[in-house]
């Protein structure tokens, strides 16, 4: 399995709202394309970061199950347009879970 553990940092106090939208309606999106999603971890030592991991199941599946998502409908019409703004930055590290170790 490849993992891309994410780090996100949100505007100031715009991390429980960009989370709201994350979970109610990005995460089912994932979902539905195949993708797994663990977390969101919020920082304990900043209210403006929280950490995820979003899982492919292999390294050839990612990038077309990236772009399902990102060039689909509820990407383009609704949620780019809501959680971009919210964002300050993001940070992906690429990794792989050869031994199938993540527990989804």
């Amino acid at each position: 399995m490849i993992i891309e553990m994410r780090t996100c940092w949100t505007k100031p106090g715009k991390r429980a709202e960009f989370l709201q939208i994350f979970r109610t309606r990005s995460m089912p999106a994932h979902a539905e394309i195949g993708m797994k999603i663990l977390g969101p971890f919020n920082s304990v030592e900043d209210p403006d970061v929280f950490f995820f991991m979003r899982g492919f199941p292999d390294l050839e599946s990612r990038e077309p199950m990236k772009a399902k998502f990102y060039e689909g409908a509820l990407w383009k019409n609704e949620l780019e347009a809501i959680m971009l703004p919210l964002l300050e930055k993001w940070e992906v590290v690429l990794v792989d879970d050869p031994d199938g170790q993540v527990r989804w």
